[in-house]
């Protein structure tokens, strides 16, 4: 494949990544523990944590997963907002030989149920807010072992037990739930401390993570990334950094903001990973929608990369004690999950002097696939070039390769390529090409120089501030309501999520309100997939065989 795309890379970024300089992804984590012990990996509510602690608390933890007597492979889910047990449980579970499940805590308990079971989790570490939800799912489900967090646990001393008083009494964040066989996370850790973590010998091919998505269909599954796939993006990341990083003046421990959350694919790598990669300091964000509370810890520490998705972005700079803050040691603002609007660029740029640089990636390649370049000082409006070590087709319909400059469906190539969908051959057949070309569902164009734009999407997913949300799934649901005859959504344009939720529906019982169902979706979705808008029809649009055209809906809203 001619990498004519080459030719556009800034100074100093290689062609090609070498991710076989690690055995494994525990060997990555393992060389930066020790590399910098003494170094601040993360900070959660002014609480520190150093890659040495890091390095001795997943120890522990890895030892105690391994007490239980789970075999190498099983499948263990996290499921908490971004504390300091997120990252140490990450590297507890890979270094005792098993997968990391990743889950969404606000997902509801029909959300959850689907998760655990597809991908057979046997064990989860849960923070103790959201330990309700998995009562209520856990007899259906193979998970044994539970292991509850509790958001002051790891703050010590007095602080910790005031803010688990808070959190339990004061804001009532903790609902009443019965788990008989838990084990808190304190004690699991003081248990493992008298046992030995035992190496367990990993490869490219073993499955480090199952990270959850729609894929094109709207049916979650699990995207499955080895070591090899999350390696290597972590590494063409950080090649694809150093123009960035080369800036003066130099740093030398960066200082990285993660309020993207950890479960999500995009903060795992670009912020946990990475970060670890280069021996870089996360302050940790527990609740990025409280702006206030968000800019007054930004404004304890000189930030160097801030990754964000374009709602975060527009919600700083919209604040007025954002532009407050002391920007001069920014280098690196990284925009993915959603498109980057212009004009949020725009104000941004204007506060910080340091440009939002947009990416583009999905779950199934780890994430990333191309991004802006590091040196670019004015907005694109591109997703950038393929990164290091990738090969991006554009394709038609029969699956060939369309000119330069016309439109086609983006593909992606490269070892962050996902190995195919958990236990699901047939959804993997219909993304992956014979030549290993992952069909990403986008349509796109690229130019002369080898930068892509999206103009379009395949599928029917509706982007919600960078989370997918299915037509299918949402449907699904609604449809099962005894008022609902039949229904439909799509996504409609937002200034604040870039798109919302619209649902259509035809009632069975003519009595049902918008608010009612408003009530139903709110018990069955998490809050990014509920609808935003409510409309009553008498009908919809249909093809001759009865297949609902979500299309035409879109081209009615677009022609309003």
């Amino acid at each position: 494949m001619d990498k004519f795309w080459l030719k556009s890379y800034p100074q100093g970024v290689p062609a090609e990544i070498d991710y076989t300089q690690y055995r494994s992804l525990v060997h990555l984590l393992e060389e930066s523990f020790k590399k910098y012990a003494a170094r601040n990996a993360y900070v959660c509510m002014d609480k520190f944590m150093t890659y040495g602690e890091v390095d001795t608390l997943s120890k522990k933890l890895g030892a105690w997963l391994q007490s239980r007597g789970l075999k190498k492979g099983a499948r263990v889910a996290l499921m908490m907002p971004n504390v300091l047990q997120y990252p140490i449980a990450i590297a507890a579970v890979l270094r005792a030989g098993y997968t990391v499940v990743n889950v969404n805590p606000l997902y509801t308990p029909r959300e959850l149920e689907h998760q655990l079971n597809d991908s057979g989790t046997e064990a989860i570490i849960i923070l103790e807010n959201f330990a309700t939800t998995l009562e209520q799912v856990i007899a259906r489900t193979k998970v044994q072992h539970v292991v509850v967090a509790s958001m002051g646990e790891m703050l010590g001393g007095m602080k910790g037990t005031i803010v688990n008083f808070v959190v339990r009494n004061v804001k009532k964040m903790v609902p009443a739930f019965s788990l008989p066989n838990a084990i808190r996370f304190k004690r699991a850790l003081a248990e493992g401390a008298g046992m030995t973590l035992k190496p367990v010998e990993l490869g490219h091919d073993d499955i480090a993570f199952l990270q959850y998505t729609g894929g094109t269909t709207g049916v979650s599954k699990g995207a499955t990334l080895t070591h090899r796939n999350v390696i290597a993006n972590v590494l063409q990341n950080e090649a694809w950094a150093q123009p960035s990083l080369n800036k003066e003046p130099k740093v030398e421990a960066l200082t990285v903001v993660c309020a993207l959350p950890l479960y999500h694919i995009f903060a795992l790598t670009a912020c946990c990973l990475l970060g670890t990669r280069l021996g870089a300091m996360n302050i940790l964000i527990p609740n990025p929608r409280d702006i206030p509370g968000f800019i007054k810890e930004l404004g304890k520490y000189k930030v160097n990369m801030l990754p964000a998705v374009n709602t975060l972005y527009n919600g700083l700079v919209n604040h007025p004690d954002f532009s407050k803050l002391d920007f001069s040691a920014l280098k690196i603002c990284n925009g993915g999950g959603m498109a980057v609007q212009k004009a949020v660029n725009d104000k941004w740029l204007k506060i910080t002097g340091c440009p939002i640089i947009e990416g583009y990636g999905l779950s199934e390649t780890a994430p990333v696939a191309t991004c802006n370049p590091g040196d670019v000082e004015e907005f694109t409006g591109t997703i950038g070039l393929p990164i290091p070590s990738t090969d991006i087709a554009i394709l038609d319909d029969d699956g060939k390769p369309v000119p330069l400059g016309q439109p086609g469906e983006i593909a992606i190539r490269g070892p962050q390529v996902m190995v195919g969908y958990w236990n699901r051959p047939d959804e993997t057949a219909k993304v992956m090409t014979p030549d290993g070309f992952f069909k990403s569902g986008d349509v796109g164009v690229m130019d002369a120089r080898g930068f892509v734009k999206i103009v379009d999407r395949k599928k029917d997913m509706i982007l919600v501030s960078g989370f997918n949300v299915y037509p299918n799934e949402i449907e699904g649901v609604v449809a099962a309501h005894p008022g609902v005859l039949e229904c439909a959504c799509i996504g409609v344009p937002d200034n604040n999520s870039g798109e919302a939720v619209k649902l259509f529906v035809v009632r069975k019982d003519p009595s049902l309100t918008a608010e009612q169902l408003m009530e139903y979706c709110k018990e069955q979705f998490t809050a990014y997939k509920k609808p935003k808008y409510i409309e009553f029809r008498d009908d919809l649009p249909k093809t001759n065989v009865g297949k609902i055209l979500r299309r035409e809906l879109r081209d009615e809203k677009k022609a309003a």
